[in-house]
């Protein structure tokens, strides 16, 4: 027994011997949450927040002083003029859908500089799916630059935007479902140069999701107009059950907001639903959740790299600019195996069995493992990946360090046959 949970000794011998290796890279995630938390807390209070700002509003809500509140700390928070931060941009992706639509017309060009997007906005962008509703089926023309060696190719960026045509940069911060690395801010902040250098009108749109708090520094801090994310995932922290957000300057988030209610009315319309309590605590919440997040997946890396396991990343003590981390299984056995720990390893639905299916928008079968209190919430423990090689195991989330280190011990023990009844 394992602190009275049911861990084998094997595996609770070589989390001792992780943790001790990870404690440097520990301090420093500390140090950000603190830093993070000191803008947060400043926001709170120079918005003058009080319990009235978390009334519901019902109706047409033109009269949410809380919801117009909660905005405002969030443009203070990451350096913004605007936000819009709802309950009814239901994902990331909707999220990003608004955003592109927004600021998109027909006739104008998309160029997304970080190579290609994640599977679910390839059918938002028209490259996959049929809808009839894809910007691509709406008119606007779309191009792709590779990354090279898992960095922006500068000069291609310069080539192409020089020509003076590009509406909308966009960059994909994450790696979604590829083996590149995730982009540090200092990667995306010099590609947002390069762009601003030679195409000063270009609007550049950061998916930022997975992102938020996990350096010290964000998007906007470094010239982009505007960035994206969804409250299921860090800013949420476990307490928001819906929502995503998007910050950026007055001009970009005024044409969202339309594409998001209606022309002329914009952000003034929305009820609050009842959520503004919950929004304001997981934002309130977001560097502490991010922290023991973040804490989970530099353990994970270092018990599988212990293991045996050499194909993880990011490595347990590299530079990490989001939640995620991946680790090549080699076998779709072991990726079952340890996406079923997981499963075991959770609060909600531990009884369950995850198995392989077909998932809509994802070209292959995939496995997913989350036992979360908001379904499909990826700041708590989660894990998934597709059943094709290199067998790649795609985790995140862990609302404290504590149930997320238990969850992978869970998934370890699972996939080397050696949990214990």
């Amino acid at each position: 027994m394992y602190y009275g949970y049911k861990i084998s000794d094997e595996t609770a011998a070589l989390a001792k011997i992780a943790e001790a290796d990870c404690r440097p890279v520990f301090d420093k995630i500390e140090e950000n949450a603190l830093l993070c938390s000191g803008k947060i807390l400043t926001a709170f209070q120079e918005a003058r927040v009080s319990t009235a700002d978390f009334i519901e509003i019902t109706g047409y809500g033109y009269t949410d002083s809380g919801r117009d509140k909660l905005e405002e700390i969030y443009a203070r928070v990451f350096g913004a003029e605007d936000a819009l931060v709802r309950p009814q941009l239901m994902s990331g992706t909707h999220a990003l859908a608004v955003t592109l639509g927004g600021l998109l017309k027909h006739g104008e060009t998309l160029v997304y500089i970080s190579g290609e997007p994640y599977d679910t906005l390839k059918s938002v962008i028209g490259t996959a799916g049929e809808s009839r509703n894809s910007l691509i089926k709406c008119g606007v023309k779309y191009e792709e630059i590779d990354l090279v060696n898992d960095d922006f190719d500068i000069e291609a960026i310069k080539a192409r935007l020089s020509k003076g045509d590009v509406r909308v940069a966009a960059i994909q911060r994450s790696r979604g479902y590829s083996q590149r690395k995730s982009l540090t801010i200092d990667k995306i902040e010099r590609a947002i140069k390069a762009v601003k250098e030679v195409s000063p009108s270009t609007v550049v749109m950061v998916d930022n999701c997975y992102g938020e708090f996990t350096e010290d520094r964000e998007p906007t801090d470094v010239g982009a107009d505007v960035f994206v994310g969804s409250m299921m995932k860090n800013l949420g922290a476990g307490f928001a059950v819906s929502g995503a957000y998007c910050v950026g300057t007055h001009e970009a988030i005024e044409d969202i907001a339309e594409r998001f209610s209606a022309p002329c009315v914009g952000k003034e319309l929305g009820a609050n639903f009842n959520q503004l309590a919950s929004f304001y605590k997981g934002f309130f919440m977001a560097p502490a959740a991010v922290a023991s997040t973040l804490k989970s997946m530099v353990f994970a890396a270092r018990m599988l790299e212990l293991s045996g396991f050499s194909d993880v990343s990011p490595r347990f003590d590299e530079k990490r600019t989001d939640i995620v981390q991946t680790m090549d299984l080699h076998s779709a056995e072991k990726l079952i195996k340890f996406c079923k720990g997981i499963q075991m390893g959770s609060p909600v639905e531990s009884y369950c069995i995850p198995e392989p299916g077909e998932m809509p928008g994802y070209p292959h079968p995939e496995i997913m493992a989350a036992g979360t209190f908001i379904t499909g919430a990826t700041n708590e423990l989660s894990c998934d990946g597709p059943l094709t090689p290199p067998y790649t195991a795609y985790m995140q989330g862990g609302l404290t360090y504590e149930y997320g280190k238990l969850g992978v011990m869970r998934a370890i023990d699972e996939m080397f046959d050696r949990g214990i009844s």
